[in-house]
């Protein structure tokens, strides 16, 4: 006998079946329609690809659950929930395919396999759901906000599982079915059926079927209209993503006349991906519980900026329909979302690389920032200063541009204007040229790269600021201006290969220039001197007993993925201990300088930068490790304000490497 199960049961009802569903899916297919319209409001965008890294993005997170097991509760919750609901929609459409098509599936070695593997996950997911609820509303995080449309979702998905299973039980015990040692759960629930007549167990098993067509049904149509919605716009957000959307911000054409906004002031200003963002957020709140402002008590949470714009998009499209009203007219800034939320992200990505769905956050906030500076003259008074001192002498200190080259004048470095042969332009960006502290740090540099044989200038005083921190602050057209002098300078030298010291300017060259024809090999000092290291080109001697921890700058790990080679430079030092912060790497903390905000004053809640210092004070170390001069400073003006200066010290990367040499 071929293994298999009885099917069709009720065909003389599938006439109400079968309208019931075209229904369902009228709805569906409405519901998601109108969504799409709201999208439609946005501005045009190009985003639809066919490339591998989208597919692989798409695959490894919505099926594989990458970024979500990083929190394993939540993430083996949701992963239950979801291979349940995988593994129901194989078995659905099987049974459609055998009874519906006549096409001989459902049965043999596969029907055996199958049968096991739905009762494995159903009963998987019921665990998962049991998860859901109490987490929801017995352990309740405080980063999650529930409505009741949470609670139906949950409700209805447990539904359809129960009752799924309650009919398999049944129909076990009234058939006899002969392979019911295949279906675990349905075998044990037929034991407690066994007892009724056979007619009330067919009675009831046709009661429940409906049930549970009625269930799944509403399921379907409720999708577009709540939270399940994520099924869709958080598998289409995954593969339409950017892997770091604020790696290479979007470019403002600052050349057409014809342009009269610049940045974001109104909600349909947005593009209609930036739109979507709001339909994928499914409020898990992971942004909300690693961003640096809202962990200091600043009044940015990534979640409630996310959803207070959607919110605002769907109340605005609403009003349009009942009045007409333009969706637009309404400033964004501060009549949805308030000032002070704009001005205290510090540009970390940190909830951009946690979002499950890849909400990008960092983008959208900086839009909000152009518009203010560029178009309304509104923001924080220390930005001008920083702004003016760009403008008038390259840098944001506002230091004579005539003294950007006296730190390496005992150093025997070639200027590119006297000896442009070299291999490899050394940018030791602003800090490195202006910044007392931070200049110890260039001139360890450039002896590393001395001691290694590295051929190596420097522009000297035709170098400028790279412009990250006037992008990030909104004012774009001081941004594009200095890249474009930069560019010029590099391109009339021949450049093809920068060392840089700051990741702020080895992100903003290696990644953003190539938009304005400034296109290099671009190395941060880190790796750059791991490579030396690995070469044998630099070979540590001296033992340093210490004990240090290292502290990950956002812009070289989140936003360039460089993890490994600061940490492969600490493992060659003879004597020294690294002790990992509880917040590193992917997770790691921000120091609080980004996104400009090394130019702002820190004037709500906790300072960002004495909380990571205490997060590294936590570790027991005597040296605080990091390869960024604004982390640089941060950490050692934290270890000031903590009163453990004179014992906890704080170095870059280049300075112990060069102590390790001596």
């Amino acid at each position: 006998m071929v293994p298999s199960r009885q099917l069709g049961m009720y065909h003389e009802q599938y006439i109400v079946m079968w309208s019931l569903l075209v229904l369902t899916l009228i709805v569906f297919a409405k519901g998601i329609y109108e969504r799409y319209k709201v999208w439609q409001v946005g501005q045009p965008e190009k985003r639809w690809q066919s490339e591998h890294a989208s597919w692989k993005r798409f695959l490894s997170n919505s099926f594989g659950h990458l970024r979500l097991l990083r929190d394993k509760y939540p993430g083996i919750m949701h992963w239950l929930i979801f291979w349940g609901f995988v593994v129901f929609a194989i078995g659905t459409l099987s049974v459609m395919l055998e009874e519906d098509f006549k096409i001989p599936i459902y049965r043999g070695s596969y029907y055996l396999v199958l049968s096991f593997l739905l009762d494995i996950f159903g009963a998987g997911a019921i665990v998962g759901l049991l998860m859901a609820l109490w987490r929801r509303y017995v352990i309740r995080p405080p980063r999650l906000d529930s409505n009741p449309d949470d609670g139906v979702t949950l409700l209805l998905i447990l539904g359809i599982i129960v009752t799924g299973f309650i009919l398999e039980g049944l129909r076990i015990s009234f058939t006899k079915d002969p392979w019911a040692g295949w279906t675990p759960v349905g075998f044990m629930l037929a034991k407690s059926f066994s007892q009724m007549a056979e007619t009330a167990q067919r009675n009831l098993h046709q009661v429940i079927w409906w049930i549970h067509l009625l269930l799944t049904f509403g399921f379907i149509a409720y999708i577009p209209h709540s939270k399940l919605f994520h099924i869709i716009t958080g598998s289409l957000n995954q593969y339409l993503a950017k892997d770091k959307a604020a790696q290479a911000l979007v470019p403002l054409n600052l050349e057409d006349e014809n342009i009269e906004q610049f940045g974001i002031a109104e909600i349909q200003q947005f593009t209609w991906k930036q739109l979507m963002d709001g339909d994928a957020c499914i409020r898990c709140g992971r942004c909300q519980d690693n961003c640096p402002a809202h962990l200091t008590q600043k009044p940015l949470s990534p979640k409630k900026f996310t959803q207070d714009l959607k919110n605002h998009l769907y109340e605005r499209v609403e009003k349009f329909r009942q009045t007409n009203e333009e969706i637009g007219g309404l400033a964004l800034v501060p009549e949805v979302i308030e000032e002070d939320v704009v001005w205290s992200c510090t540009t970390c990505r940190s909830c951009e690389e946690q979002c499950p769905v890849f909400v990008e956050h960092v983008p959208k906030i900086v839009d909000l920032r152009r518009n203010l500076v560029m178009m309304e003259s509104n923001f924080p008074s220390e930005a001008q200063l920083a702004f003016r001192g760009m403008e008038n002498n390259g840098n944001p200190w506002n230091i004579g541009w005539k003294s950007r080259a006296d730190w390496a004048q005992e150093l025997s470095v070639p200027l590119l204007v006297e000896d442009s042969e070299v291999e490899y332009l050394y940018w030791p960006g602003c800090s490195g040229a202006f910044d007392n502290r931070n200049k110890k740090v260039a001139i360890a540099v450039v002896k590393l790269l001395q001691k290694a044989g590295v051929s190596f200038g420097i522009l000297g005083t035709e170098e400028k600021c790279c412009g990250d921190s006037a992008r990030r602050l909104g004012n774009e057209y001081l941004f594009q201006n200095l890249a474009q002098e930069n560019i010029e300078t590099m391109n009339g030298y021949g450049v093809r290969k920068i060392i840089t010291s700051c990741p702020h300017c080895y992100n903003t060259i290696k990644n953003e220039y190539p938009h304005f024809g400034g296109n290099y090999q671009v190395y941060h000092h880190s790796e750059f001197l791991a490579q030396l290291l690995k070469e044998g080109r630099l070979k540590p001697q001296k033992k340093l007993d210490l004990q240090c921890t290292y502290h990950d700058s956002c812009y070289l790990g989140r936003y360039n993925d460089i993890y490994t080679e600061p940490r492969a430079i600490l493992d060659t030092i003879t004597g020294l201990a690294v002790l990992e912060m509880e917040r590193n790497r992917e997770k790691g903390f921000c120091c609080g300088a980004g996104g400009g905000r090394m130019w702002l004053e820190e004037h709500i809640g906790k300072r960002i930068n004495l909380e990571r210092t205490e997060q590294a004070l936590t570790t027991g170390a005597n040296t605080i490790v990091t390869a960024c001069p604004f982390c640089l400073t941060m950490l050692e003006d934290g270890t000031k304000m903590k009163n453990v200066n004179e014992t906890i010290k704080t170095k870059d990367l280049a300075e112990l490497l060069w102590e390790s040499l001596n």
